[in-house]
């Protein structure tokens, strides 16, 4: 679900990962559609790599989104443009056991904003199998 679903620092949004050039990654934007290059001097992450600090173990991105559309049944999230004391109780609600020193208020609204853009664009599927893990 998440594999391929990039950020990019400095761009607004999630994209879309399209095609895999010798020099770039070909996305397209998840806000307008839009398709262009993406260069590997930006920086690129994959939301599957992406996990959340708790006090016990990192929670991957999936999780919270998981816990995320089961709280709001479905439906949206609150906007991402609330007061910071909004966004941090409503993550305190998702995920109570995150790590309130390591992971910033200011990446809380991140969370939720794709939470909302990938559910509006219908990317976000929680029955997809596991990967089995390779025995050795």
């Amino acid at each position: 679900m998440l594999k391929e679903i990039l950020s990019i620092s400095g761009k607004p949004g999630l994209f879309k990962l399209i095609n895999n050039t010798a020099n770039a990654l070909i996305v397209e934007s998840l806000l307008d559609g839009k398709r262009f290059p993406a260069y590997s001097n930006a920086k690129i992450i994959a939301l599957e790599d992406i996990s959340i600090y708790t006090e016990d173990e990192d929670m991957p991105l999936k999780t919270v989104f998981k816990r995320m559309y089961e709280k709001e049944e479905g439906k949206p999230a609150i906007n991402h443009k609330e007061s910071s004391a909004v966004i941090t109780n409503y993550i305190e609600s998702v995920i109570p056991e995150y790590d309130a020193d390591r992971v910033y208020v200011s990446d809380m609204p991140k969370m939720i904003q794709w939470y909302n853009l990938l559910l509006d664009k219908n990317l976000l599927n929680f029955d997809e199998p596991e990967e089995e893990k390779k025995e050795e």
